[in-house]
C-alpha cells in the first residue's frame, strides 16, 4: 500500500500564462502499470489536451471547467467526471483535483516515453 499527501509532492507546471496549471502524479508505473493516480492545481490556465487513456477527475476544491466538442462541464466539489479514451478537451477553471488515470501505462503504449 501506499499512502501520499498531495502537499509533499513536486508538481510541474503544465499550462499558464495566462493563469497557470500544474500537476503531480502520486501513483506511478512502477508502483502499478494498470492505474496511476495524481493531483492537479489549475489557476485559470487553459490547457488542450486529447486522453490517451480513461480518466477519472474528482474536484476537491473550487470549480474545474472542461470543454469538449460542444459541451461544458463544470465540476465541483463532490463530483466525479469520466473521459473516456480519445476525447478531446479544453481544461480550464481554479481549482484542485484528483484524477485516476487507466492505464498507468499510457506514454509507453503510445509511444511516448
Amino acid at each position: 500500500m501506499v499512502l501520499v499527501d498531495q502537499a509533499s509532492l513536486d508538481y510541474t507546471q503544465r499550462g499558464g500564462p495566462p493563469g497557470a496549471a500544474w500537476v503531480a502524479r502520486a501513483v506511478s508505473n512502477e508502483v502499478s502499470p494498470h492505474i496511476g493516480f495524481g493531483f492537479a492545481r489549475w489557476e485559470g490556465a487553459e490547457v488542450e489536451w486529447t486522453v490517451l487513456y480513461d480518466e477519472l477527475i474528482f474536484v476537491i476544491e473550487g470549480t474545474l471547467e472542461l470543454r469538449a466538442d460542444d459541451e461544458a462541464f463544470r465540476i465541483v466539489p463532490g463530483q466525479l467526471l469520466w473521459i473516456p479514451e480519445g476525447t478531446g478537451l479544453v481544461y480550464g477553471g481554479h481549482a484542485l483535483f484528483g484524477y485516476v488515470v487507466r492505464p498507468a501505462n499510457w506514454r509507453e503504449l503510445h509511444g511516448l516515453a
